[in-house]
């Protein structure tokens, strides 16, 4: 499947968003996803459909999904991983941009990065609040709603990039989508 640029601007928005939430999940989905042929990553990201890298990732989710439900102790995951999230999904983003020109692959980077930090402060800000509640179930709910949230936002930004408005032919899998 080869996505026009403003498919490749949806599906950055939305990867970014989610690799704000939860890197991990995010890395270990649209690698599975390339893996099993769902997904035509470009050249410059075939490295995310590597066994390692996918099984690094979802070990990597493993361990923070119990983290995650850990009030207190999960405001300082959060917070660490600020470090973590942001880069990589600045990476992704220019990486998944190779294509273009070096001015447009650093914009690109730029807002994935931004988009990701977003997407982190609104969660941390989220945590701050519930943490101090003193029944565990608000913040397990959190986390288990932003995990899930990650991973059908990548799955879904790659299966239904922009859906077609009519005025094109294009097909995809059967479904129409449109080019600009």
């Amino acid at each position: 499947m080869r996505l026009s640029p403003n498919e490749v601007v949806a599906l950055l928005v939305a990867t970014s968003f989610a690799a704000g939430l939860n890197v991990y999940a995010t890395v270990a989905t649209l690698g599975l996803l390339a893996h099993f042929g769902l997904l035509s990553l470009p050249a410059s990201l075939h490295l995310l459909d590597n066994w390692w890298i996918i099984v690094a990732s979802a070990v990597m989710f493993v361990i923070e999904f119990f983290a995650d439900k850990v009030p207190a102790f999960d405001l300082i995951w959060n917070a660490l991983h600020t470090f973590i999230r942001v880069p990589i999904a600045a990476v992704l983003a220019y990486a998944a941009t190779s294509q273009l020109s070096p001015e447009k692959q650093l914009l690109a980077s730029v807002l994935g990065g931004l988009i990701a930090l977003a997407a982190q402060g609104g969660k941390t800000a989220v945590r701050a609040a519930v943490t101090p509640s003193p029944e565990p179930f608000s913040n397990i709910s959190l986390s288990f709603g932003e995990d899930t949230l990650a991973i059908f936002l990548a799955w879904f930004a790659t299966r239904h990039p922009l859906f077609c408005c009519g005025d094109c032919d294009c097909t995809v899998g059967g479904k129409r989508y449109c080019h600009y």
